[in-house]
């Protein structure tokens, strides 16, 4: 069983970790089966999760997770529904009553079951069609129009998912619109297709509490170009978290006009709070390195804007408190704080309680913790003490965040601890990353069981076992992270080599099929590719960038040449003066 972990998503109280041979594994408060363990009680490391024999799916791995404040979403493949092999979704748990915050969490589930304590299949997805897959007189026989999951997203009480074709699809307590086009919530336990993006292709979504942030393309399909998404928003608009310029809800998606199709900004990462949101951006046209900005705007009143103040933001703005040359890779939002990671392993988080998210009854010893209206630089516990090594996804819950590193070999999670929401093994609250107890501990031993009666008789051979094991492991334990840093420095080389190259960041989704299978890359077909795929702006920028290139090249040859004949002439002089001399 593999324990790199390859995505995590937070919950209110609880997480939930996906690895790359697609287990599942969550921890935390476990009331109403949110962990989907078959029961209700806490967990304070991570446990696997229970299975279902009663969804009538295969054994298959999961491929994509999602968390809303109590409910799961789980993505696994395959399943045979007429004859077709398609992506399906499995929700693994769920409250079915009102919260405190007077919200009644139903058909967030996809089916009209209450709590669910294990994964249950989201049946209402069998039988249907991608709204962007129907036909047309045109291209009716050659279209397929057989439905895959690929996301699933969730948030607050509603679920999100985007099929193969790029429609997204949204169920549970989500904005909708009323007869006279006003906007509400409404409750909804069968996905509904999101009409207003018919023609277009959702690459990226998001929700809060009551509003949703898609990134969806300017034209029918994505082409992986930086100038062909735009971003959108709908639904509650209190606190401006929308992003439009005002107050007012919308109950169909609008665009966000700093990043519309004019905008010099490109959006490739979103997240929402409770009443905030949160957009990663980086600029459309690059000139020496790529210039990535986190944007924020919504509820600012506990500094989870990172604007230095508690005032709220109807429109985006940028972080310009984050380092310029940090290019970032990952960003998340709790209820009410914020958290980013670079790609070279810098962690800023900035909110409620200096960013730890701790809600405003936690108790501090000495100075109180105070809110953080500028991102706080999370220091690591090891190495230098900057940055985490081999950083790979942030997650922030309602009052917990987790931080995936040493490319998923190491989790790191800080803030509350009750109910052991941190997987620690404690319930005590911390105020700074402690690791995370990974890879989780399998429980071999039935309840009940006395270890004493089953303890070999030769105790000190199998003692003297344990420990050569032990330094067995060791030395692989040293041997593997002296790899995982080898690794670590090619993947960072690989990537800036890419950049410079094709002035993107390395995904290894897009990675060539050639390259996948047998490890052979051919460079000049793949910029070839590239180049087929870019417009007439895109291969101007392209051809200044290359032509700035060779200049400092041919610049620095010159200056080496002219070096040369200068110390050569000076040869020369030196020479002469001395036979003068003589």
């Amino acid at each position: 069983m593999s324990h790199k972990a390859v995505s995590v998503a937070a919950g209110e109280a609880h997480t939930l970790v996906l690895t790359a041979d697609g287990s599942l594994f969550s921890w935390g408060r476990g009331t109403f089966g949110r962990l989907g363990t078959s029961k209700e009680d806490d967990e304070l490391f991570p446990v696997p999760i229970a299975s279902s024999d009663s969804s009538n799916v295969s054994q298959a791995n999961y491929i994509g997770i999602a968390t809303g404040a109590y409910h799961n979403l789980g993505l696994r493949v395959p399943v045979v529904w007429q004859e077709k092999d398609v992506c399906h979704i499995l929700v693994v748990s769920d409250l079915s009553y009102p919260l405190c915050l007077d919200y009644f969490m139903d058909g967030q589930l996809g089916h009209d079951k209450e709590n669910c304590s294990i994964p249950c299949l989201v049946e209402h997805f069998k039988g249907l069609d991608s709204p962007d897959s129907l036909p047309d007189a045109s291209n009716a026989a050659s279209t397929d129009a057989s439905l895959k999951i690929c996301t699933v997203k969730a948030g607050g009480m509603m679920s999100l998912a985007i099929d193969n074709h790029g429609s997204l699809w949204i169920w549970g307590n989500s904005p909708q619109a009323t007869e006279h086009g006003q906007f509400c919530l409404s409750n909804s336990v069968v996905p509904l297709p999101v009409w207003h993006f018919h023609g277009h292709t959702v690459v990226k979504v998001a929700c809060g509490n009551e509003h949703v942030v898609a990134v969806v393309s300017t034209g029918e399909t994505y082409n992986g170009g930086n100038g062909d998404l735009v971003c959108y928003a709908w639904g509650n608009n209190k606190h401006g978290q929308l992003g439009l310029g005002d107050k007012e809800s919308r109950s169909q998606p609008e665009i966000v006009s700093t990043f519309d199709e004019e905008s010099p900004w490109v959006v490739y990462e979103v997240a929402c709070g409770a009443f905030h949101t949160a957009i990663l951006a980086n600029k459309k046209s690059y000139d020496q390195e790529i210039e990535s900005k986190c944007w924020t705007c919504g509820l600012g009143e506990n500094g989870q804007l990172g604007h230095g103040t508690t005032q709220s933001s109807c429109v985006p703005k940028p972080l310009d408190s984050l380092p310029q040359d940090a290019f970032l890779i990952s960003l998340d939002c709790g209820l009410f704080h914020t958290s980013v990671v670079s790609s070279t392993g810098e962690v800023w988080s900035w909110g409620m309680e200096k960013g730890l998210g701790l809600c405003p009854d936690a108790s501090f010893t000495g100075t109180d913790a105070g809110d953080a209206h500028l991102p706080l630089r999370i220091r690591a516990p090891e190495v230098n003490g900057i940055r985490f090594t081999g950083p790979v996804q942030v997650a922030c819950g309602a009052a917990h965040t987790v931080l995936v590193s040493d490319n998923g070999y190491k989790l790191w999670a800080w803030g509350r601890g009750r109910s052991g929401v941190l997987g620690t093994g404690l319930t005590t609250d911390s105020y700074a990353p402690s690791p995370v107890l990974w890879p989780p501990v399998e429980m071999t031993a039935k309840k009940g069981s006395n270890s004493r009666d089953t303890m070999p008789k030769t105790r000190d051979n199998e003692v003297g076992k344990l420990q050569e094991t032990d330094q067995k492991l060791s030395a692989a334990t040293e041997e593997l992270n002296f790899l995982r840093t080898k690794l670590t420095l090619m993947e960072r080389y690989a990537n800036l080599l890419h950049i410079s190259i094709f002035r993107k960041p390395l995904d290894e989704r897009r990675l060539s099929q050639s390259l996948q299978e047998s490890g052979v890359f051919d460079i000049r077909k793949e910029l070839e590719g590239v180049l087929e795929k870019a417009d007439d702006e895109e291969l101007t920028r392209m051809e200044m960038f290359y032509r700035g290139m060779l200049s400092t090249v041919k610049e620095k040859l010159m200056k080496r040449r002219v070096k040369e004949l200068v110390k050569e002439c000076l040869s020369e002089l030196s020479t002469g003066r001395q036979h003068s001399s003589s």
